[in-house]
């Protein structure tokens, strides 16, 4: 079948997409002859748009599962879809324009569902065309009961074991989303804001939340700051609000900080929280869960809180309480979806206890790809203020398996046989230990990390009728969620197997638009994968993923990039095209060939060859994706296209038989493990080549290249390189004496000791002969060459009479005189005096009494004969 001259990506790549058979890419549970390799691959959250992070990292996850594949291994590349959370409520109430509230909660939940479907279909579609070797028949939903019932049954064991638990305490509160959050969730803003002075009863105090005044429970100094230290243990009066608050001493007040008097609130912030544990103070709340002002603030009750700041500043300046305000700098605690400023409220929520020095030790058993990554979970970990909150007041997710008694109020915690369930809609199927079978249903639900955080047990074969696989071998993920997906993660798996969740994290930066900044709307500075599939291709998109950066760094995006991408492609195209017409029409007898004369070429391709497969495996064993194909890239440009075919053309379009099978040897072994190589990273590419090759069935069900250390040798390399340098020298020389490449030349005479010359006479057209020893040479002058910028300036108007006298004289005469001293003519009647450094003497070099040109190629000495 003739080879198209022009490579159609579309084309090709569709063919593929619709030729593939997808089971080859399945997991096998039985299978106990291979070692196994389980990707905890991220579950991606269903936007409908798979956005370019996306997309980077899971090329980075398709490089790994394909190549671990054709090393022999039982790989499981599954897709999971993190289902649950505030985007897609915010999202449905958008475009149903309605709240959360105005519908049943089933209705709410369909809704959500709906779309969600919809979304996973779109993302579905371009992961295809991407190529990726997803494993879809462990593809796994978290809204569906048959992965929520492992969070569920994690709930209830990690309940029992008690490392879960209820209580009354602060926690970050949104309200604008109206639910708690996680410390992780809280994203940072700096700010500017006022640092207000009020005069305190008997002290002063600076404070950023006046509007917190109605919440103060107490008055705090540094025990040890003279100015103040005598107001200890009495109680002082709050502006406006006249309650009194005690004055208490406590060492973490900073005396430098604005008047170095402070007021305690429930709660302004995190050191608020501190405070009102350790020394018990009473508990004001000021702020509703909705962000309201409460009853406790009087005629301020229900303001916004922006609203109750001005109203409060305002009457402090009119009571005479504010006497100075300042601009102070602070970051703010947002939310990760909203932006909007959290609060810390007190509310009965669902914790689960932290063990960081477990999580750190396990932290450690983990490979960390790169090893500094793993310094920000320990930096995390150390920041760490209460428990993890996993309750969030919200309806799409997984519904907490718990009621409570009306009678009694007792905790009704599901057993294990009724889950999945959902207790807004069941009832528990016994009853209370009081008798009691009248219950309400907890309606609040679980923060979605106690989905994902269990992906690596879940891919593992947790809670099912296979054979538990863990820890599994590799976590992908991006350097954003270290503190929440890895935390979580390896929180979870040692509570609930005591195992670590992987051996091996490998971490991916973020993408940075052509302007450096990170992809947003708002800097209009995002590029779909479908777009640049569409103008180029999804082998070179792959291609900028993979050499973008090295894993652990942000990788800029440019379009610049893409087109090299495409550019290479076309190259390698050419390559293979050219190669294939010397190999399709006997490609079973080549593959079969027992080389037993192989040129020196021959030799130096091969050696190079494996040199590359051990580079390349070295390279993707490390996880180092643009080390590895940056390397395959420059051996089949420059190597294999530059050097090595151009050799070898005299011998693939000879007559002598032996020498073409031998060239064509060598070629389809560069080829056949180029496409093998290719293949992880340019899979439709790759398969495009392997299917000509021979063997029957896609080059991604064969083997890794092997490296054979026996074709290795420097001296052949050296060798080869000099057989190399030399052709490229007589081609430049050619071309600069404005000569035909395939032009003759009467001989070309090599200073040296190679042995084999034959690729060097068929690609210089010219009879090569290796000479042992040092050439024997006489340089004749055979012209002179005026220093102008000599005898110009000195001599001005005789400067052309002189140049007239110089060029008519005998050269050889002119270069003896030259070597003795001054150079002495007579110019017009008058004597001249020229300095040697007034002329060049142009020189022509003869050998065995003919005129040569020579050329210096790395030390050895090579004789053009004209």
């Amino acid at each position: 079948m003739a080879i198209p001259k022009e490579y159609d990506p579309h084309e090709i790549e569709e063919k593929w997409q619709d030729t593939w058979d997808m089971s080859m890419y399945h997991f096998d549970w039985k299978d106990e002859t291979r070692p196994q390799y389980i990707i905890d691959t991220p579950p991606p959250y269903p936007t409908g748009n798979f956005h370019i992070g996306n997309s980077l990292n899971w090329c980075y996850i398709d490089f790994v599962a394909r190549y671990k594949r054709m090393q022999g291994f039982n790989v499981m590349f599954p897709q999971g879809w993190d289902c649950h959370g505030l985007p897609t409520e915010v999202k449905v109430e958008e475009i149903h324009g309605i709240t959360k509230n105005q519908v049943p909660r089933t209705e709410f939940r369909k809704m959500c569902e709906e779309m969600t479907v919809g979304n996973i279909e779109k993302m579905r579609a371009t992961m295809l065309r991407l190529g990726f070797s997803t494993d879809w028949s462990n593809e796994f939903i978290t809204m569906e009961p048959d992965y929520y019932v492992k969070t569920q049954t994690s709930f209830v064991r990690m309940k029992n074991m008690e490392r879960l638990y209820q209580s009354e305490h602060p926690v970050n509160w949104c309200p604008r989303c109206e639910t708690a959050i996680a410390f992780a969730e809280v994203e940072y803003d700096a700010r500017d804001t006022k640092l207000n002075f009020l005069h305190f009863d008997k002290l002063e105090i600076a404070t950023t939340r006046p509007e917190l005044l109605a919440a103060c429970v107490a008055v705090a100094i540094n025990p040890e700051d003279d100015r103040y230290n005598e107001h200890i243990g009495q109680t002082v009066k709050v502006p406006l609000f006249g309650h009194d608050v005690k004055v208490i001493g406590d060492k973490d007040v900073d005396p430098s900080f604005g008047t170095g008097v402070v007021m305690i609130c429930t709660f302004g912030d995190k050191q608020d929280v501190r405070w009102w544990v350790e020394h018990d103070l009473p508990l004001r709340k000021a702020i509703d869960k909705n962000g309201r002002i409460t009853e406790i603030a009087g005629k301020y009750a229900g303001m916004t809180i922006p609203e109750c700041k001005a109203a409060i500043i305002e009457d402090l300046k009119k009571e005479g309480y504010l006497y100075e305000q300042k601009t102070l700098d602070q970051n703010v605690g947002m939310c990760w979806r909203c932006k909007t400023p959290i609060e810390i409220l007190s509310e009965r929520q669902w914790f689960v206890k932290i063990d960081n020095d477990e999580i750190l030790d396990t932290a450690d058993e983990i490979q960390w790809l790169p090893e500094y990554m793993k310094v920000r979970l320990q930096n995390w970990a150390g920041t760490m203020e209460w428990d993890w909150c996993i309750s969030r007041q919200r309806i799409f997710a997984t519904p907490i398996p718990v009621w409570y008694c009306k009678k009694c109020g007792e905790v009704m915690v599901a057993e294990e046989e009724w889950l999945p369930i959902d207790p807004t809609q069941e009832q528990p199927p016994v009853a209370c230990k009081c008798g009691s079978t009248e219950f309400e249903p907890e309606e609040d639900v679980l923060d979605t990390w106690m989905d994902s955080s269990l992906t690596a047990l879940h891919v593992a074969g947790w809670l099912t009728d296979k054979e538990m696989r863990n820890p599994t071998q590799l976590r992908p993920q991006g350097h954003d969620i270290i503190r929440t997906w890895a935390f979580y993660s390896i929180l979870r798996s040692k509570a609930l197997t005591d195992k670590r969740p992987w051996d091996s994290i490998l971490v991916n930066g973020m993408v940075l638009g052509e302007d450096g900044h990170k992809m947003s709307k708002s800097l209009g500075n995002i590029i779909s994968p479908e777009e640049v599939i569409a103008k180029y291709s999804a082998d070179s998109f792959r291609q900028w993923a993979a050499v973008g950066g090295s894993t652990g760094s942000d990788v800029m995006f440019r379009w610049k990039d893409v087109v090299s991408a495409s550019r290479f492609f076309t190259k390698m195209w050419s390559i293979y095209r050219f190669s294939m017409s010397h190999l399709e029409d006997n490609i079973s007898e080549i593959v079969n060939y027992k080389p037993e004369d192989l040129a020196i070429i021959d030799k130096w391709l091969l050696s190079n060859l494996n040199r590359l497969i051990m580079s390349v495996t070295e390279s993707l064993d490390a996880y180092q994706f643009d080390e590895a194909y940056k390397s395959i890239r420059g051996f089949a440009w420059e190597t294999l296209a530059d050097n090595y075919i151009e050799l070898v053309k005299s011998r693939l379009y000879g007559d002598d038989e032996n020498a073409r099978k031998a060239a064509q040897y060598a070629l389809y072994q560069a080829i056949d493990a180029l496409a093998r190589m290719l293949a992880p990273f340019a899979p439709f590419f790759a398969e495009e080549m392997y299917s000509r090759l021979g063997d029957e069935g896609s080059v991604h069900a064969q083997n890794w290249p092997e490296v054979n250390e026996a074709l290795i040798s420097e001296d052949i390399e050296t060798e080869g390189e000099l057989i190399k340098e030399i052709a490229g020298n007589v081609r430049r020389y050619k071309s600069e004496s404005g000569m035909a490449l395939n032009a003759p030349l009467e001989k070309i005479e090599v200073y040296g000791t190679l042995e084999d010359v034959s690729d060097l006479t068929g690609v210089t057209n010219s009879t090569v002969e290796v000479i042992e020893g040092e050439p024997d040479f006489e340089h004749v002058p055979v012209n002179i060459k005026p220093n102008m910028g000599i005898i110009g300036p000195k001599f001005r108007k005789q400067a052309g009479a002189i140049i007239k006298t110089l060029t008519s004289m005998d050269p050889v005469e002119v270069a003896d005189i030259a070597s003795k001293g001054n150079i002495n003519i007579t110019v017009d009647g008058e004597d001249i005096e020229l300095e040697p450094e007034s002329i060049v003497i142009e020189k022509e070099v003869i050998s065995a009494g003919r005129a040569v040109d020579v050329l210096d190629v790395n030390g050895t000495v090579v004789v053009i004969v004209r």
